[in-house]
């Protein structure tokens, strides 16, 4: 019985992903990142109950990775889409406007080749290789929650939301190294990292409130490219 547990959880995730694409076709965007959240917990504790219960397997990695491209890649996607609909056009892109949405879907794809490469992907045990796509969600999820309206009513939002697309497809497939949330232990040599990346979400949160999570999620990545070129890193 206790091997059907996590992946029960797991399809809590997918189910949570398909509550939110329904949200974010209805332009319920506030909802929609509720639900992605709500997924984003679950995923988080499939995985720790399968190694409590000792009953990790093949199908619980393929379903999880499954239900990750639900929640992480399709509903912010979709949120996007629906985001794209309510955009100002310029006039020589208003022929397009039936179809440019349709674009926000490349992430949902690239989002799928990234949990494929993490399956494959041995050196990922410690860290990330690429962009996660629980945070590349959360990032377009608040961004457009808290900022969609802005964005509307001027056509540079609409070049910026199309340049994200393809920044965020790269990104989720990209060799750029990113730190977990990982602690072996909780002193700080060797968490430097990890200790000032946490210390400075706290201001941003309290100021942005729930759009302080695209900052956030921008400066994850930051951070990330920073380790990575640090002499004292390598």
């Amino acid at each position: 019985m206790k091997k059907h547990i996590p992946n029960s959880i797991t399809c809590c995730n997918l189910i949570s992903g398909c509550i939110a694409t329904y949200f974010a076709f209805n332009g319920k965007a506030e909802m929609a990142l509720l639900w992605i959240v709500i997924g984003a917990v679950f995923d988080f504790f499939d995985g720790m109950i399968a190694r409590l219960l000792h009953v990790s397997s093949p199908i619980g990695k393929e379903l999880d990775s499954l239900a990750d491209d639900i929640t992480f890649g399709v509903a912010p996607s979709t949120i996007i889409f629906s985001q794209l609909q309510n955009m100002a056009y310029p006039t020589f892109l208003e022929p397009l406007c039936g179809y440019l949405p349709f674009a926000a879907f490349i992430m949902a794809a690239f989002s799928a080749l990234r949990l494929a490469k993490f399956n494959l992907d041995e050196r990922q045990a410690l860290g990330f290789i690429g962009l996660p796509t629980p945070a590349n969600a959360l990032f377009w999820g608040s961004l457009l929650v808290g900022f969609g309206k802005e964005l509307q009513g001027y056509s540079w939002g609409l070049y910026l939301i199309l340049a994200g697309i393809l920044i965020s497809s790269w990104l989720l497939v990209s060799e750029i190294p990113m730190f977990a949330l990982k602690f072996k232990q909780w002193g700080w040599k060797g968490n430097e990292v990890k200790y000032i990346f946490l210390l400075t979400c706290i201001p941003l949160i309290v100021i942005f409130g729930i759009s302080s999570f695209a900052i956030i999620i921008a400066w994850y990545v930051i951070l990330s490219a920073i380790v990575k070129q640090s002499p004292v890193q390598k």
